[in-house]
Parts: C-alpha cells; structure tokens; sequence
C-alpha cells in the first residue's frame, strides 16, 4: 500500500475522530467534515489516476461538487444559527421547534 493512501486513510480517520468527539461547536463540527471530505477527494483523485480508467475520473468531481454544496448549506446554517441564538453551540439546535 501506498504511503499516500495510508496518510489519507489517517487524515480521514482523524476528521471522523475530532467529528466525534468535538461536537459542541457548530464550526469545528464543519470544519472536521471538511477535512473528511478534503481526504475522501485526494484519495479518490490519486485512486482515480492509477486505475487509468476514464470513467472513475468523474467521482473526484463529482465529491468536490457535494463539498462545496455542504460547505454552502453548513455556513448558512452556522449564520442562521449564530444570529437567532448567539451562538454555535451544536446543543441549541432543536429539530422538533417550528
């Protein structure tokens, strides 16, 4: 196995620790999904250009198109979130108020 995919295998697994355990701000529960989805899309484009088949080389794009609408949609909930309540505590949110 290759040295880089160990390190983005790591990457990945570090992102989904800090996800789990540092869920009490909504920014650093976005940031720990974007270093998961920063990982998810070097190992899919280094996966992607070793199996030199054209068809895989949409994924990678496709993973970045996703990102960047999560990314869009998490800062304005984080905006939303942080003008009604004051803060960006992830406790705050409740599902069930209308």
């Amino acid at each position: 196995m290759s040295p880089i995919y160990i390190n983005m295998f790591l990457a990945f697994s570090l992102a989904l620790i800090g996800l789990l355990i540092y869920r009490t701000h909504l920014m650093s529960s976005l940031l720990c999904l974007e270093g998961m989805m920063l990982s998810l899309f070097i190992l899919s484009t280094s996966m992607a250009l070793n199996m030199n088949f054209t068809f895989s080389t949409m994924m990678p794009i496709t993973l970045l198109v996703f990102a960047a609408c999560e990314a869009a949609i998490g800062l304005s909930l984080l905006v939303m979130v942080s003008n009604t309540y004051g803060l960006d505590y992830v406790q705050n949110l409740n599902l069930l108020q209308c």
